[in-house]
């Protein structure tokens, strides 16, 4: 999911049906070019296009499923973090009934629960739906089994353990910061306290009033005959997630046609009982950079041709965008089958002059050549951009972000299939890479690379020499939970950490046996025994300490 990324309504004003390429009367020339050259060249399999123009509106299928077949109005995707949109939607409509305020604490909806506050001021649900909660975008105790499905086995036990552990770095409504755990706890809060589920609260007050029957938070007959099976970033088959606990962050899967009457539901367009709820989710209420605002999950991105409320989404094998005109004349969904950003194909459905990501083939480049790049970047003041090579493929994390893969597209340049990213490597006189320039939303930002002196002085921490000797005593394999273990390696005087299913990532010390990660905000304790042997590793994150004894 995620923001950096779920859909329902009533009303279709004409009859659904799937659609080539060349009928997409109501898409944009170039956009549905783009798509038609991006599912020929291999970045999308398959999309479903709903749009509405004014008093038409139509769905449409690019590309092929699994099964050869194109994709319809009926194909199923999931939609990731679009599934917030529906959250706020039950938020507001307990708001406009009076049954709770924006000032309501969440604590007073989870009976029992202890929550995070600060100097006396609890979480509310106006800040918790606007994303100024003050909770982290993950729990620190989220230590999936399967990687490939995170959120698996995350149970209601886990979440009240986090919750009554965490500290809140800063009061609650202080400032931004977009987390999936605060919706998945906003969802669970409204569900405890009508007593039903958040699947049964989601059916009973959105999908049966919007006529959403092929929409859901599980998956059963007949929908899963009609799923589009996922493809992660490297095009990979991935699964869909399974988010229990924290379904209400985005859990939702749902078709091109469901999403279609969602759209206008919030478009205004009918006598959607939601209509109300649905407007006072949209209205903006906190500046939260790059001069975008916030409503409840909602964003409202501010153009010259007016503005644009939106969402999107993206699970390990799906992606998804929504939008409309602030005037309610213009909107669009967009699902894929693949990990990779569709953000820019929707903004440029509903702007004239919104970029498109130029098209991009990758070139084949041997892992030692790849390894050229590798190396930490300063974007900016603690914001650092680490690429780092797993097995054949190349890859970039930011400062507390995803992992995504960037592929060669020419020596030196690279393209992300995600948030429309470029990046040229830049090489001194020696010939080695010194720096990059990463583009994105029409911004070029350079960034040096960093050796230690200034890896510790961009980090913020104060990084000590150790020798090799030193260095190889923490080597080794420290369990952490079962099925999941931090692989401690050394290679060529640094010392790396890689947890079961992630990518391995530097590791710097800061004492003999503390280390810090400079791609998120995460420290390593080593502890010793009695005879001084390294015996145990402790994860430092989120507010929270977990041990890992040393595998024997």
């Amino acid at each position: 999911m995620k923001r950096l990324v779920s859909l329902f309504a009533l009303f279709a004003t004409v009859p659904l049906m799937a659609a080539a390429a060349t009928s997409s009367t109501l898409l944009p020339p170039r956009v549905e070019q783009a798509i038609t050259q991006r599912i020929a060249d291999g970045e999308y399999p398959a999309m479903v296009v709903a749009v509405v123009d004014g008093d038409r509106s139509h769905v449409y299928g690019f590309g092929k499923l699994s099964n050869d077949k194109p994709p319809g109005p009926g194909t199923v995707f999931q939609i990731g973090s679009v599934t917030k949109t529906f959250t706020a939607t039950l938020l507001a409509e307990a708001v406009d009934k009076g049954e709770v305020t924006l000032d309501t604490p969440v604590a007073k909806l989870l009976t029992g629960y202890k929550l995070p506050s600060r100097d006396g001021k609890q979480i509310t649900l106006g800040e918790i739906a606007s994303q100024f909660s003050g909770l982290p975008r993950l729990p620190g105790n989220l230590a999936p089994t399967n990687p490939r499905d995170p959120y698996a086995d995350y149970d209601a036990a886990k979440l009240e353990a986090f919750l009554a552990s965490y500290t809140l770095p800063r009061d609650p409504g202080a400032s931004y910061e977009y987390s999936n755990l605060g919706f998945g706890v906003l969802g669970y809060a409204l569900a405890q306290r009508t007593g039903k589920s958040y699947a049964e609260l989601l059916q009973s007050h959105v999908l049966v009033p919007l006529g959403m029957s092929s929409t859901s938070t599980t998956f059963t007959q007949p929908i899963d005959s009609r799923w589009a099976m996922g493809h992660d970033m490297e095009g990979k088959p991935a699964q869909p997630w399974h988010l229990g606990v924290l379904a209400g962050a985005g859990a939702i899967n749902s078709t091109g046609a469901d999403m279609l009457r969602y759209l206008e539901a919030n478009m205004g367009r009918g006598s959607s009982p939601l209509r109300d709820a649905m407007r006072l989710a949209h209205k903006s209420r906190r500046p939260i950079g790059g001069g975008e605002r916030i409503g409840f999950a909602w964003m409202t991105r501010h153009d010259k041709a007016g503005d644009v409320v939106w969402h999107n989404g993206m699970t390990g094998g799906y992606a998804s965008f929504m939008g409309f005109s602030a005037d309610g004349g213009r909107g669009v969904v967009i699902l894929t089958n693949v990990a990779q950003s569709v953000d820019d194909l929707g903004f440029a459905t509903l702007l004239a002059d919104a970029p498109l990501a130029p098209a991009e083939k990758p070139i084949a480049m041997p892992p030692r050549q790849l390894d050229a790049y590798i190396g930490e970047y300063q974007l900016a003041p603690g914001f650092i951009l680490t690429v780092f090579r797993n097995g054949d493929q190349l890859n970039a994390r930011a400062t507390g972000q995803g992992a995504f893969p960037i592929f060669p597209s020419s020596a030196d340049a690279f393209f992300a299939r995600v948030a429309g990213i470029q990046i040229d490597f830049q090489r001194g006189t020696d010939g080695k890479v010194t720096s990059i320039v990463l583009h994105q939303n029409g911004h070029d930002s350079p960034a040096k690379k960093l050796d230690t002196v200034a890896i510790e002085k961009a980090s913020g921490h104060h990084a000590v020499h150790l020798d090799a000797t030193t260095l190889r005593q923490f080597v080794g394999r420290y369990q952490l939970a079962p099925g999941m273990a931090f692989e401690i390696t050394l290679e060529n005087g640094q010392l790396k950490a890689q947890l079961t299913g992630q990518p391995a990532f530097p590791i710097y010390p800061s004492a003999r046996d503390e280390f810090y990660y400079t791609v998120v905000d995460a420290q390593l304790s080593f502890q010793r025994g009695a005879r001084g042997k390294v015996d145990a590793v402790v994860l430092h994150q989120n507010g929270t300490d977990r041990r890992a004894p040393r595998a024997q």
